[in-house]
């Protein structure tokens, strides 16, 4: 028995000698990443609710970040064929890291607290801004880190060790969330030692700022200590790309990422099922701070549920990820762990009707957001290995903002609609939301991995025979 648990370790711990080194440098960078993204992410909802006044205003955020988005992804695609890729990344951490550092500064002059903040003030306008903000980080912080990595991983290499960067990184995040939590939960004691709301909120977000800043100085040692000819990824990809480079073709310009996600079905795809989680995610996610707000009296309490929650999300995603993820995706292959979501969604999503209780709705959101980004994430994000730069790095940005914003958009429509009807028709309206979701989201996955499947079995790079034409 001893030997056989010793032998699942080695397994789940087996790297490739000459990656050994490139898996350590990612999964510290993703470790930081995740760490102080967990923190403002959380801080985003209640910090917004509090500048704004009510929670009501949410959806409609959420169908601003639709549109506020696009001039940043233009700006990300011009950038894209001017520097490297490493250097996109460090770029982009190192902005989002000053203006976490200029937001804490405001915030600590504005203060939070029980005060109404008058619709149209300068004070009102940056909690706008705050949440654009935040919304911002995932597309062009987390999401260039996963492009970055869909570049310089084969497809056997996501599959042997995007297990253990998801575990690390799942650590990260328990740790900043155990931190605040624990900070928020004893807010009492730290007011007594100065740390009001106000100051409790803007040291977290400090904290944060600060844990992003070592993402730079980790990649670019990765780069001086990592030899070039491990940091390829898909060979075929890899060589196509060299031979666009050499020919001058390789700059396709601010939409070329946009044309090829309106013209291939692949990447059609890839943006499906992100949209079919994220319309699910924003509908139970606004439900989520309805609780909230009826279990806390301060803004100190709102953000304390929320980071309990994503304590235990981040604890269930580690053990997921570590036990899990490897062995699952090397049993079913591609095809079967993409369709595994919707299966998993489809039965919380009946254990949520059938209970329809305040418990019932924390449980299914915190196991649907754990098994998606332990479990579907990595997965999702392989399909990109096979693909062009453009689609790896443009086409993404595009899914990553425009996509997932409307995604949210949508679900938070439903939120607007669903409160805008009785009681007793919303289970119903929920009801078929869900089923017509699942469903599809079902079948676009197994078409995918079908395509994905093909692809590398033939040595094949998705939209190559773009620049071809």
């Amino acid at each position: 028995m001893r030997i056989g648990i010793m032998q699942t370790f080695r397994a789940l711990w087996e790297i490739e000698k000459t990656e050994r080194l490139k898996v350590f440098f990612l999964s510290a960078a993703f470790f930081a990443i995740i760490s102080s993204y967990t923190i403002i992410k959380e801080l985003k909802d209640s910090i917004f609710m509090n500048i704004v006044g009510s929670k009501n205003a949410v959806p409609y955020a959420k169908l601003f970040m639709i549109f506020g988005l696009v001039p940043l992804v233009l700006l990300y695609s011009m950038l894209v064929d001017t520097i490297r890729r490493y250097q996109l990344l460090s770029y982009f951490v190192w902005a989002y890291s000053i203006v976490g550092f200029m937001c804490a500064i405001i915030i600590s002059y504005g203060g939070l607290g029980t005060e109404v903040i008058p619709p149209y003030s300068l004070y009102w306008f940056f909690g706008w801004f705050y949440y654009f903000y935040i919304e911002s980080f995932s597309p062009f912080v987390v999401g260039v880190f996963w492009a970055f990595l869909n570049s310089i991983f084969t497809p056997d290499g996501a599959k042997k060790n995007y297990g253990i960067l998801i575990s690390v990184s799942k650590l990260g995040g328990m740790a900043s969330a155990g931190l605040a939590w624990f900070l928020l939960a004893n807010a009492n004691k730290c007011h007594a030692v100065g740390l009001t709301e106000t100051r409790l909120h803007v040291l977290l977000i400090v904290i944060s700022s600060c844990i992003l800043l070592l993402v730079p100085l980790i990649i670019n040692t990765m780069m001086k200590m990592v030899s070039g000819r491990y940091l390829h990824g898909y060979e075929a990809a890899y060589q196509f790309e060299k031979k666009q480079s050499k020919s001058g073709k390789s700059d396709t310009g601010m939409f070329g990422g946009l044309m090829m996600l309106l013209r291939y079905p692949y990447v059609f795809g890839i943006f499906c099922t992100i949209f079919f989680y994220e319309v699910l995610s924003a509908i139970l996610s606004y439900m989520r701070l309805g609780i909230a707000q009826n279990s806390a009296a301060d803004i100190s309490g709102v953000s304390c549920f929320l980071f309990k929650m994503v304590f235990y999300t981040h604890f269930i995603g580690f053990i997921i990820s570590l036990f899990g993820t490897r062995a699952l995706v090397s049993y079913l292959g591609e095809r079967l762990s993409l369709m595994m979501m919707p299966i998993v969604m489809g039965t919380l999503l009946i254990y949520l009707m059938w209970s329809s209780s305040p418990g019932a709705l924390i449980a299914a959101f915190v196991a649907l957001r754990a098994i998606y980004y332990a479990f579907n994430q990595p997965v999702t994000e392989a399909l990109y290995i096979p693909t062009v730069k453009d689609m790896k790095f443009k086409s993404k940005s595009w899914i990553d903002t425009f996509g997932k914003k409307f995604a949210r958009g949508a679900g938070s429509s439903f939120n607007i609609f669903a409160s805008s009807i009785s009681g007793t028709m919303t289970g119903g309206v929920h009801g078929v939301c869900f089923g017509g979701i699942v469903l599809l989201w079902a079948m676009v996955s197994f078409f995918l991995g079908r395509r994905f499947d093909k692809a590398i079995k033939r040595g094949e790079v998705i939209g190559s025979d773009d620049f071809e034409d």
